[in-house]
């Protein structure tokens, strides 16, 4: 029965005042929206569990370098590590770095590959559903044309085919069988959602190459084994070895949990995110204290007469309360559906930014967090006001008449309310405008080339179908020849690896007549394999000497290289000429030009950079490299005009080869910086929502005082008080609430700078005069909400409000 009362009397509070009913319910859905959303991120990322038996005893092994930079291991650390360890059950390699083309019925299609070690699922404990996995010495040269399945590649290319086990397909050129799948869910790394598993697949060279780092590592620690007591011995294991190979001494090693692997870069960004929605949903639970007790001071002539008639305590609150539970509902239900659409929105960056972005989704727990949060925020805002008005004095209040909700102490409280809502705005303010700068410094860095009119083509040939070919005279000439004659295009040419899309080889400088290295202290360059057209594509201007050519750079001519700028400030004595210096190889290179800087990578600075021929390669690993190549065309117009035109040019050549849709230079920027324009977009939305919430809550506040004390503003004007002095008074009232505000939000910024430079640079002198501005713009947005209310004071008739009392 009270139940139902309670119901009628909150439909009839919300149908008197629509307005604020409104205001409270979308304070209550923002917040819960994009409380959900990032709460659908960090379960996705950090609390579900990894799809692996026992993922907490499963480590990725990360090896650093004598000078600190991480540097995975060789084939042949590999099998020392495997044999020397003994902390571990199981120690895998893996590479992830091409994918496979399989010719099918229906064409040919590009699939993600990821080679292993044959005891690469030992590491994880998961069995196939159908068939089995690698067995010892399948990944020996000439045992390795086996494959495993995972289940979204048996399920969209095989079509859930029950007879797939024991099927041949054709990959990379070669008939190879397929052996197993995979359950549904397992993949790794585990942001390779449709993978085909293969062992791998090397040339003896990189076998037995020790100096060539490539392969990374994972592994499961033995039963009753602690992590702290494996990394003590693996470190061992790296010095002992560093004895054997002095090359490789001062290698060190840590053990990084699976969980924290697959969250990677992001575990700062998305740490700093949930402090963000924790804020903003501080916000929201002080924006509806304030709103709802600016309501309750509405209500105490009301709760007066009822407390007077007879109601008791508990029948006030529960009535008062029955209203914050209709609004919660509301905003509840509006915040999942805002948060489902978010994620729809963002959908494509999360996969991008985040290993298991694909996985992201409002699930049930997520669901339920959200109506709790909506539920909890409501009443726990509600709950105080309703309190006070069940306890409070009938007697005084049915005195108050006018007056009621104007003793300093309410004001105290309700200016608090909004110091409170500054505060925490201005942090994620600060925060947004940091990571803006950030994303805006990275975005107009200057990269040393234009990619306006720059498209870039993956080309993954198939190693078996070029066997004893020269792939360059019989696939990339042609290609490079037609492809130039497409209109439109400037120039065209090959790059094994292209800028900004990610580092690429490098390898120790010595020049020959020069004194030797100092011992353990790697000099490192940066080498890429390139064609004559790549310069001319990438805009890379010669600043001395000569560009490579194919006709004078022959497999029989004298090797050659081309380095930039940054490499002859590194290893150029002054005052010698970079060309004609010989760099001292196994194949000895003779530098012939000298280019402009270039960036490898878009977060740091150009690196010493060496840019060799692919017509020099030699035989004995050529092939193995050419196979794999990036085609960049510079174009006089949009460069996605080409596409169909390349698409034409690439099937004319070689029809087994799947076209991977080219993607203009800026969309590979853009790809690379997933994660910041995600951070970009969540930071900037809570920042905006944050200051909408305290300009509304800052105007309400205003608004509700000046209705409240309208009597002593009649009063204070009767006896001489002038329209501006009552503005200014407004106003003083408005600058001691943004004063305190700034000034504990600043504090707070401060305070938190640790946590802000583990996902930004902070550049101090730069910085403060942004935080400066953003400040200053704050107390401008806000001063220019207060004013419609302030006006208002400032036009009280004093004669109407004293005539009202």
């Amino acid at each position: 029965m009270h139940f139902l009362e309670d119901l009628r009397y909150a439909v009839r509070q919300i149908r008197k005042a629509p307005g604020f009913a409104f205001a409270i319910v979308a304070t209550l859905a923002l917040t819960a929206g994009l409380s959900a959303t990032v709460f659908s991120v960090i379960d996705a990322a950090f609390l579900r569990p990894l799809p692996y038996r026992d993922a907490d005893r499963i480590f990725s092994l990360r090896t650093y370098s004598p000078q600190g930079y991480t540097q995975p291991s060789s084939y042949p650390e590999y099998l020392d590590w495997r044999r020397d360890t003994h902390a571990f059950s199981a120690l895998a390699g893996y590479n992830t770095f091409k994918s496979v083309n399989a010719e099918l019925p229906t064409g040919p299609v590009s699939l993600r590959a990821v080679s292993t070690t044959a005891n690469f699922f030992e590491v994880f404990g998961v069995r196939p559903i159908m068939g089995r996995t690698f067995e010892t010495g399948e990944d020996d040269p000439g045992r390795n044309n086996v494959v495993v399945l995972s289940n979204e590649i048996w399920r969209g290319v095989f079509a859930g085919r029950h007879d797939v086990v024991g099927s041949k397909i054709r990959l990379d050129g070669r008939i190879c069988t397929v052996i197993g799948v995979m359950p549904a869910g397992f993949r790794f790394p585990i942001n390779r959602t449709d993978a085909i598993y293969f062992p791998l697949n090397i040339t003896t060279n990189t076998r037995n190459d020790r100096g060539t780092h490539w392969l990374p590592t994972v592994a499961r620690l033995a039963a009753g084994v602690a992590p702290e007591a494996a990394e003590l011995e693996f470190n061992r294991v790296l010095t002992r070895l560093g004895e054997a190979y002095p090359d490789t001494k001062g290698r060190r090693a840590k053990l990084v949990e699976l969980a924290q692997f697959t969250v990677g870069g992001a575990s700062a960004a998305l740490r700093l995110l949930l402090y963000a929605v924790l804020a903003l949903a501080a916000i929201g639970c002080v924006n509806l204290a304030g709103l709802l007790f600016a309501r309750g001071v509405r209500l105490e002539r009301e709760v007066a007469v009822r407390a007077a008639l007879g109601a008791g305590r508990g029948r006030i609150v529960s009535q008062l309360l029955s209203v914050n539970v209709l609004y919660s509902a509301a905003g509840g239900i509006l915040g999942v559906a805002l948060a489902y659409g978010l994620l729809r929105a963002t959908r494509v960056l999360l996969a991008d930014a985040l290993q298991r972005g694909a996985e992201v989704e409002l699930n049930l727990t997520v669901l339920l967090l959200t109506l709790f949060i909506a539920v909890l925020t409501s009443l726990l805002a509600g709950l105080w006001p309703a309190l006070r008005l069940a306890g409070a004095s009938a007697l005084l209040a049915l005195r108050s008449g006018g007056r009621s909700g104007m003793d300093r102490r309410q004001n105290r409280l309700r200016g608090g309310f909004i110091s409170v809502q500054v505060a925490l705005a201005l942090v994620l303010l600060v925060t947004a405008g940091l990571v803006f700068r950030a994303l805006a410094r990275l975005q107009h860095a200057e990269l040393g080339f234009d990619p306006s009119h720059i498209l870039a083509a993956d080309v993954d040939l198939s190693p078996a179908s070029y066997e004893g070919r020269d792939i360059l005279a019989t696939f990339y000439s042609p290609l490079l020849e037609r492809v130039r004659a497409i209109p439109g295009v400037r120039d065209a040419g090959l790059i094994q690896i292209i800028p900004i899309q990610n580092w690429g080889w490098n390898s120790d400088v010595h020049l020959v007549g020069q004194p030797p290295n100092p011992p353990n202290e790697e000099r490192l360059a940066e080498y890429r394999i390139v064609t004559p057209g790549y310069f001319g594509a990438f805009g890379d201007r010669l600043v001395r000497g000569r560009l490579l050519d194919d006709k004078l750079d022959t497999p029989m001519s004298q090797r050659v290289a081309v380095v930039n700028e940054r490499f002859v400030e590194r290893f150029i004595p002054t005052g010698l000429d970079p060309i004609g210096q010989v760099i001292d190889r196994d194949e000895k290179l003779t530098i012939v030009g000298v280019v402009r800087n270039i960036r490898q990578n878009i977060f740091d600075q150009p690196l010493a950079e060496t840019d060799l021929p692919a017509s020099q390669l030699p035989a004995t690993y050529g092939a193995e490299i050419l196979t794999n190549m990036d085609l960049v065309v510079r174009t006089a117009g949009p460069p996605e005009a080409i596409t169909q035109d390349l698409r034409r040019v690439f099937a004319g050549i070689d029809k087994t080869l799947p076209f991977r849709t080219p993607r203009p230079m800026q969309d590979v920027i853009a790809g690379v910086l997933t994660l910041e324009r995600l951070e970009n977009w969540l930071f900037g939305s809570f920042a905006a929502l944050a200051l909408v919430l305290a300009l509304v809550g800052l105007y309400g506040l205003i608004s509700h005082e000046v209705e409240l004390g309208r009597r002593d503003i009649g009063i204070r004007m009767a006896v001489g008080a002038t329209r501006a002095r009552i503005l200014g008074m407004v106003y003083r009232r408005v600058g001691a609430m943004l004063a305190a505000g700034i000034l504990a939000g600043a504090l707070a910024a401060l305070a938190a700078r640790r946590l802000l430079e583990t996902v930004v640079t902070l550049q101090p002198a730069h910085d403060a005069l942004a935080l400066l501005a953003l400040a200053a713009a704050f107390i401008a947005v806000a001063s220019l909400a207060a004013f419609v209310p302030a006006r208002r004071a400032a036009t009280v008739d004093p004669m109407a409000s004293l005539r009202a009392e």
